[in-house]
């Protein structure tokens, strides 16, 4: 049987997808709480890892060692970066990377990279998805650092050295990990904000909108992969 994991930060981000998949078998392991359930043929594996890149990393190895699931998606909410991307909006990962660390550090020392390449298959069902959904997604870089992002100063910063289309704090961490493991990954995240001065008004306004929206797009994600 096929496994397929989602790995989310909050509780909120993954609150439609247990609401969704129903009463599941939980195992705590290493202290993180993995809930499993049977849907059309396939295991699915979803787990609440905590915020920053940190929890995101140990949860995913934690996840990879006793799962060995076939895929990681990295499901949840993040900040708009790229002018085209609205709030709802999903962007897809095409690659992800930190963008508070020099990445001299991950290139020239193991593991010998730093932005870690999404699998194309992944990519292109969640792309497949939205577009059969009317849903309006992107597909481009998303980075990942130990800060929530409502500055426009902070904003213009970040993305004049990496042109990314959304920031969050776990997807490099997820995407650094699945690379260690080869294990194909994804991130996708729905747009709870614009990472700007309003950053955290538009957050709390429609968090539990875009949490509801990625949940059905990574679902119908797992019944076809």
């Amino acid at each position: 049987m096929k496994t397929i994991a989602i790995i989310g930060a909050m509780p909120s981000e993954l609150a439609d997808i247990r609401s969704i998949l129903g009463k599941a078998e939980i195992q705590n392991i290493s202290g993180f709480d993995f809930y499993i359930n049977h849907r059309n043929g396939r295991k699915i594996v979803n787990v609440c890892c905590g915020i920053a890149k940190v929890n995101a990393a140990v949860c995913t190895q934690v996840m990879i060692d006793n799962f060995k699931p076939e895929a990681v998606i990295n499901a949840g909410i993040a900040g708009g970066m790229n002018p085209d991307v609205k709030v709802c909006d999903i962007v897809v990962s095409s690659e992800v990377l930190p963008h508070d660390l020099d990445l001299h550090f991950l290139n020239d020392y193991p593991p010998y990279c730093g932005i870690f390449k999404a699998d194309e298959k992944l990519v292109s069902t969640a792309e497949k998805i939205c577009a059969e959904s009317g849903i309006k997604s992107h597909r481009g870089r998303i980075v990942s650092g130990e800060a929530f992002i409502s500055s426009n100063e902070v904003k213009a910063e970040i993305f004049s050295r990496l042109s990314p289309y959304a920031v969050d704090m776990e997807s490099a961490a997820v995407g650094h990990c699945c690379f260690l493991n080869k294990m194909p990954f994804v991130s996708v995240r729905c747009i709870s904000d614009n990472a700007d001065d309003e950053g955290a008004m538009s957050f709390d306004e429609f968090e539990k909108i875009a949490a509801k929206r990625v949940a059905e797009v990574v679902l119908d994600m797992c019944d076809i992969l």
